[in-house]
């Protein structure tokens, strides 16, 4: 696959038109890998001059801020800072809405100030200025349902575009009983991503999964990979993996177009 650093782009004397920010998950995890990948793929056939960190990027400080320690997330976030501004870039895409909220509305304070969106923001401007097309294919009339990330939905107020990209499959879009601005959490979020839930009668996730189940959808669909593992662990619980799939809006994006 054809993903350039920008260590190479700035040594052929280029600044790419934006910085992909992978984030720990789409780096690491198994699964959001995946993610990252049609993300690539979509970029690419869009002719979108894009570059990554590769290993000059590290994690945001997200985790670290959401559990309490201010001065590790102080520290990761000057270091990519400092990187960042030495290579005078302006504008990032993420999928990853803990680092898209963390690097838009943290790093400012800390000198960082860079256009940030989340890469459903981003794939919408693509598809506005006529850079992209979006078909359904094979996803044509399925039934989906879109669970909105915290980060993404309540924090930063960001609805419309993933289900416009959603839409655009030409899919039956159905909408759970709590979405937008009432969505409900999928458990990962504020660090918890990387513990055992504490003593209760019901993890969050399994709770969030039953929401969606109720709609009836063939496919559940994200744009977080901490959303993606909470979900696919819940519908996992519920025995349901035979008839509901989990699936970041990129994979169904690079899915329909066969990319």
């Amino acid at each position: 696959m054809n993903v350039p650093t920008m260590a190479e782009m700035m040594a052929q004397g280029k600044q790419p038109e934006v910085l992909f920010w992978v984030g720990c998950a789409g780096s690491f995890d198994d699964r959001a890998k995946k993610i990252t990948k049609a993300f690539v793929k979509i970029l690419n056939k869009a002719n979108v001059e894009f570059a990554v960190l590769g290993t000059e990027e590290s994690c945001t400080g997200d985790p670290a801020k959401r559990a309490g320690n201010e001065f590790v997330f102080q520290m990761q976030a000057m270091t990519n800072i400092e990187i960042m501004n030495a290579y005078e870039v302006k504008k990032i895409v993420t999928a990853c809405p803990h680092c898209f909220n963390t690097i838009k509305n943290e790093y400012p304070g800390l000198g960082g100030n860079y256009e940030v969106m989340h890469h459903t923001q981003f794939l919408k401007s693509l598809l506005d200025e006529g850079r992209m097309t979006v078909e359904g294919g094979s996803y044509k009339g399925k039934r989906i349902t879109f669970h909105d990330p915290c980060y993404l939905g309540r924090a930063n107020e960001v609805y419309e575009a993933p289900r416009d990209l959603i839409q655009k499959l030409e899919v039956e879009l159905v909408e759970m009983k709590r979405c937008r601005i009432n969505g409900l959490c999928c458990g990962a979020g504020g660090a918890q991503m990387f513990k055992e839930p504490e003593k209760g009668d019901k993890d969050i996730n399994v709770e969030r999964t039953e929401d969606a189940i109720e709609v009836k959808p063939e496919i559940i669909a994200t744009g977080c990979p901490f959303c993606n593992t909470m979900m696919t662990d819940g519908v996992k619980v519920k025995e349901k993996e035979a008839e509901i799939e989990v699936l970041d809006i990129a994979e169904l994006i690079a899915n329909a177009e066969e990319l």
